[in-house]
C-alpha cells in the first residue's frame, strides 16, 4: 500500500485524479475518458466500501482541475484528498465541539490544482494544514504548501503544518500500517497547534 500519486504530478503533462466520494469518482472518471490527454485514475481500495450518492443520469461530469469545499470553515484550512478527506471530515466534526471551525478542500484532482480555490480558503482562514497518506518528503502536502508560500504567505497566521505518512516503507501488516499512515489524533493535533 504505498502511495504513488507524488510520482505520477511530477510527469509534465500528466493529469492526476484522486476522488474520494463515489459521485466524484463517476463524474470524474467520465471526464477522463473524455479528456484528449493522459489521465491517471487513482482509487484508493479503502474506498470501495464507502457508500454515497451515485447519479444515475448519463452525463454527470466533473470538471478537471476544479476543487471542491467539503465543508466551510473559518479558523483553519485543511487540504485533503482521497480517503484521507472522510478523515478530514470527523476531525472537524470532533473539533468543532472545541470552538475550532475547519475548511476542508478536496482538490479532487491533483494536476491540474486548483490553486484558487485553496488560496482562496487560506485567505479566509489564514491557516493551512496538509493531510495526506503519502509521505511529506517531496509529495502533494509539500508541493501545496510551497503554492502557498509563494502566493499566500502574507496571509498566514501560524506556519502551514503537514500531516503526512510516517517516513518508512509501508509495513504488511494492518496494526503497524495503521500507525504510519495519518491519524485523527494526529490531525486534531496538528490543527490545534496552528490554532493557539
Amino acid at each position: 500500500a504505498q502511495s504513488l500519486e507524488a510520482w505520477f504530478i511530477h510527469i509534465p503533462g500528466l493529469k492526476v485524479v484522486m476522488p474520494s466520494t463515489p459521485y466524484d469518482a463517476k463524474g470524474l472518471l467520465k471526464t477522463a475518458i473524455r479528456d484528449d490527454n493522459p489521465v491517471i485514475f487513482i482509487e484508493h481500495k479503502l474506498l470501495y466500501p464507502e457508500a454515497g450518492e451515485v447519479p444515475e443520469e448519463e452525463e454527470v461530469l466533473v470538471p478537471l482541475g476544479v476543487a471542491e469545499v467539503k465543508r466551510e470553515g473559518e479558523d483553519v484550512t485543511v487540504v485533503a484528498h482521497s480517503r484521507m478527506v472522510h478523515l478530514a471530515l470527523r476531525a472537524a466534526d470532533r473539533l468543532a465541539a472545541e470552538g475550532i471551525s475547519c475548511e476542508v478542500v478536496d482538490p479532487r484532482t491533483l494536476d491540474p490544482l486548483d490553486a484558487p480555490t485553496i488560496l482562496r480558503s487560506v485567505e479566509k482562514t489564514s491557516r493551512l494544514v496538509l493531510l495526506q497518506e503519502a509521505v511529506a518528503q517531496c509529495s502533494f502536502a509539500s508541493e501545496v504548501a510551497a503554492l502557498v508560500a509563494e502566493e499566500a504567505l502574507d496571509c498566514l497566521d501560524a506556519p502551514i503544518r503537514r500531516v503526512t505518512a510516517l517516513d518508512t516503507p509501508m509495513p504488511f501488516s494492518p496494526k503497524l500500517e495503521r500507525f504510519v499512515v495519518p491519524s485523527e489524533e494526529r490531525l486534531i493535533a496538528a490543527v490545534r497547534e496552528v490554532c493557539a
